[in-house]
């Protein structure tokens, strides 16, 4: 499945290990929240990037004092309505305080994109073959919002306030979401 990253597809380095798989030593490897219960010892060892995948029932709070360890937090949306890895996400992000990369997996779809960005996920695992593109009709989409998030961009009443842009302000054409 392509990686898109940045808005562009990008190679995956990435290995997601079985909870029997050897462990190789020098790889990037990202693992299920039960091999890091069981194996943290072993894992934080290693020298090589470390992951970490996260089921949509499995809370962030069971790492909240462990992100740091990780170089990527993958969280699984395991279909298009389960829509927990979002509040997930932004735990992880504006709680937690983590600054690796964040990954939406599973059921990833194009209308989803900017709602993902939105909430903290700057890497997406996506079926679709034009994923730049649509990645970048996403974020273009919807430039002014109600609530602040995780991307930073302005929101309704900033924007009255004077303060800050719309992200891709065009006069013409600009749509707002709550």
């Amino acid at each position: 499945m392509p990686l898109l990253k940045r808005g562009k597809i990008v190679d995956d380095h990435w290995r997601f290990l079985a909870d029997d798989a050897p462990v190789p030593a020098n790889d990037a490897v990202a693992v299920s929240l039960e091999r890091w219960q069981r194996e943290h010892n072993l894992l934080t060892s290693r020298s090589a990037p470390l992951g970490l995948r996260l089921k949509s029932a499995q809370h962030p709070q069971a790492i909240a004092n462990d992100v740091g360890y990780f170089a990527l937090i993958a969280l699984e949306f395991p279909k298009f309505t389960d829509g927990r890895a979002y509040s997930h996400a932004r735990l992880l992000r504006e709680r937690y305080g983590y600054r690796g990369e964040l990954r939406a997996i599973g059921q990833v779809l194009r209308d989803q994109l900017l709602f993902m960005h939105r909430c903290g996920f700057d890497a997406y695992e996506i079926a679709d073959t034009d994923a730049a593109e649509a990645w970048a009709a996403a974020l273009a989409e919807i430039t002014v919002w109600y609530q602040p998030t995780a991307d930073g961009r302005p929101t309704a009443g900033d924007l009255r306030l004077g303060r800050g842009e719309p992200a891709g302000h065009s006069p013409a054409r600009v749509r707002t979401a709550r």
